[in-house]
């Protein structure tokens, strides 16, 4: 049985039980490891129909899981944009933790959909690349120097569509793009302090950002939700949406010595969509 036994994991955007980091802290904590459950902490300024973990959720959550899984678990709010708090968060981590083994860069957004690149907003496309790109970035860079005495694992969540560039959603695309070269320039560059760097890039995964997808393209289409639905199975080789869960498992594979050997890698979740690398 995988084990990350007293491992200190801090996972960005785990701050509701409907998203991929949520999956991702909840198994950590499941395999034994200490979680920090980051996240922007209100709904202020973000996409109401998709929303993020406010502050009361996250403190729910880390004491649901400190209470089930009898670890160590900190809730702090992170807004990726903004590098004073990415320092902040930073601090606070190594208050409590003094180290960490795990980040999971998992915070992402996408402002100004559905357009096209030539009728994209320019602020809209900014805000966009500065929380899925540039926030990989800052948020590394402030938690790297709590690896460098163990080593450890950096797993950013990229996306399928990183790879596949979906219609009117450029920025997003663009920007997971970015993470996925980004993983490749830190796994080069990290190697010698023992970090290995991964990238997750997840298909059609039921999250709020899915159905929110789901639902925009209904009424793009004059169609339903169900029917949107049913065309994106219709293109998956498994047949189904995947599930927060089937994501947070090959994060813990890649966090865990069962991937000791991996690094810069941009593995696919996808359910057979898309099998390239």
């Amino acid at each position: 049985m995988t084990t990350l036994t007293d491992k200190i994991a801090l996972v960005t955007g785990a701050g509701k039980k409907t998203g991929i980091g949520y999956a991702m802290a909840r198994k950590f904590a499941g395999h034994g490891a200490h979680v920090v459950i980051a996240d922007l902490g209100t709904t202020d300024n973000f996409n109401a129909d998709v929303g993020t973990g406010t502050s009361e959720e996250m403190e729910m959550i880390a004491g649901e899981l400190a209470s089930e899984f009898k670890v160590r678990t900190l809730a702090v709010n992170l807004d990726v944009t903004d590098s004073g708090l990415v320092q902040e968060m930073a601090g606070a981590v190594k208050e409590k933790f003094g180290r960490v083994d795990i980040l999971c860069n998992n915070a992402g957004a996408t402002f100004g959909v559905p357009n096209g690149v030539h009728t994209y907003d320019e602020e809209a496309w900014t805000r966009t690349v500065d929380v899925n790109l540039h926030g990989v970035f800052r948020v590394s860079k402030a938690i790297v120097p709590l690896m460098q005495e163990k080593g450890g694992a950096i797993i950013n969540t990229a996306s399928r569509a990183g790879k596949v560039p979906p219609l009117f959603n450029g920025a997003y695309a663009v920007s997971k793009a970015g993470v996925i070269m980004l993983t490749k320039v830190m796994a080069r560059e990290l190697s010698g302090l023992k970090i290995r760097v991964n990238a997750i890039c997840p298909g059609q995964i039921m999250t709020d950002l899915e159905r929110w997808r789901f639902g925009l393209e209904a009424q793009f289409l004059n169609t339903t939700v169900e029917e949107q639905e049913r065309k994106m199975c219709e293109t998956i080789p498994l047949g189904r949406i995947g599930s927060p869960d089937e994501v947070a498992d090959m994060a813990v594979f890649l966090a865990s010595g069962a991937s000791s050997y991996v690094t810069g890698q941009a593995l696919n979740i996808c359910g057979g969509q898309l099998m390239e690398l």
